[in-house]
Parts: C-alpha cells; structure tokens; sequence
C-alpha cells in the first residue's frame, strides 16, 4: 500500500555548501508529483533526500524531517538499507546488472532481502515484469542478459526491479530522459498505471512530461549560482501550467529562462 510522504524544513548540504534550503512539502498516497526547474536549483539532490541516497554521498547530509506516513526516516536507529527497501529509486539512465539475466535482475533485490523462498521468486519476477509492461517482451529470453535490451526496454527492467520488492514510494530521477520517443511514451504510460499502487515522484527536465504524467507539479529555483535551491511552489498540476501563483513559476513553464 502507498504512503503519504511529509516533508518538513528540510536542508540538504555537501560538506560546508547548502544545496537545497528548508523544503517542505506532502506528497499524497497514490499520486504522481513531478519536480521541475533549472539545472542546478537542487531538484535531484531533494529526490535522493526522500530515500536516504543523498548521505551515500562523500559530505552528504540532511537536516530536517521526513515523514513516511508515521514514520521519521531520519530518526534514530532507523536502518537505511529498510528506506530504500520502502522507497524505491529509478535513476536517469537504465542500469540492469550488466553480467545478470533478466530473471536474476528482477530478483536481485528479493534475493538480497532474504525473506522469499526460491519457489516464490518465479511468480514475484514474472508479476514485477508484468507490472513493468514487459512480460510479452522478455518472457522468451529470461536467461538472457539483461543488458542486452533495449534502451527502453531496460529502464522498464529497472522498474520491474524496484518494484519487486513491493516499495510504497517510487522515486524516478529523470528516468526518460536517454530514451527515444516511443519508450518514453512506453514510460509515461507506466507511471499513470503504477501510481494505481505508489506514490510516485519523478524529476523531469520536460514541461511536457510534467504536465502529461503528473498530478501535483513543485517548482524548484535558485536566486544565484553558489546559493541554495529553494521550493518556489507546489500546485495542482493543471494550475501549475495555466495559473502558477508566483511569477518566476510562469517565467520558467513560458521559457523565459532555465
């Protein structure tokens, strides 16, 4: 079951620098919100915050809270690894094990967790890549690496992978963005199907996309080079793109500049 995500005066730094100053923001249980703005204002790095990746960085550092439903993910004695079982990640660019099948990627995550019996994994993986919409595609050629897909095709292996493990969030860090038109529509239309079961949450650097896949849409500034990325707003999505309440919003969605 999806979960409410509750984010509040949330700064990410790494070392000494800031990157993104006092977000907050809800994201609501089966919805899709989109981050949009310019290169640099803090979008990705806010992303990786929400299932505890941006620590993994060198410097890396949070202050703040996030909610998963009740629970503190930033609280004391909470495991990492756990966030990342219940906040899944799908990065920018498809990366299926390289030496693993389509089988083994798919079960990668079920495998490490330890708490599925062999018998269970077959069924898991072929409702993962059914729920992925490549089932039809891959169900000749499970033995067969995975890397040996096709661009598209592997970013939705990748999906099939997060949620095998039955994340209740899904994290998508520009996850078209290397695809060609048809896969990124493939992909498009995944998300409206997904979000029947996650809450998602995707950085597109396409206002289109944004518009086309989300519910919710936050725009993400920067006053300077060298300063804090900052939430500007967060809207409906329809209100966003028509009627956005503060004018660098409009300034940005119009191509004004980013």
């Amino acid at each position: 079951m999806s979960k409410r995500i509750d984010v509040s005066g949330l700064s990410a730094y790494y070392g000494s620098f800031r990157a993104i100053e006092d977000i907050s923001m809800t994201v609501e249980p089966r919805t899709v919100t989109a981050f949009i703005g310019p290169s640099g204002c803090g979008k990705s790095t806010f992303l990786r915050t929400l299932n505890r990746m941006h620590e993994v960085t060198p410097g890396g550092r949070v202050e703040g809270k996030v909610m998963l439903d009740e629970e503190n993910l930033y609280g004391t004695g909470v495991d990492p690894v756990a966030v990342r079982r219940e906040v899944g990640m799908v990065f920018q660019r498809p990366n299926p094990f390289p030496t693993m099948s389509v089988y083994d990627n798919v079960a990668a995550g079920l495998r490490l967790s330890g708490s599925y019996k062999k018998s269970e994994l077959g069924d898991i993986v072929e409702k993962s890549l059914k729920g992925a919409n490549l089932w039809n595609e891959v169900k000749d050629r499970l033995n067969k690496p995975g890397s040996g897909l096709s661009g598209g095709q592997q970013q939705r292996l990748c999906i099939a992978r997060a949620i095998a493990v039955e994340p209740k969030v899904l994290l998508m860090d520009e996850p078209c963005s290397a695809l060609d038109p048809i896969s990124t529509l493939a992909i498009e239309d995944l998300i409206g199907e997904l979000k029947e079961r996650f809450t998602i949450v995707i950085v597109t650097h396409n206002m289109q996309q944004a518009a086309r896949v989300s519910d919710k849409t936050a725009f993400f500034n920067l006053a300077a080079v060298g300063q804090p990325g900052k939430l500007i707003e967060i809207d409906d999505t329809e209100r966003i793109f028509s009627n956005p309440s503060v004018q660098a919003t409009e300034d940005y969605i119009s191509g004004r500049f980013g």
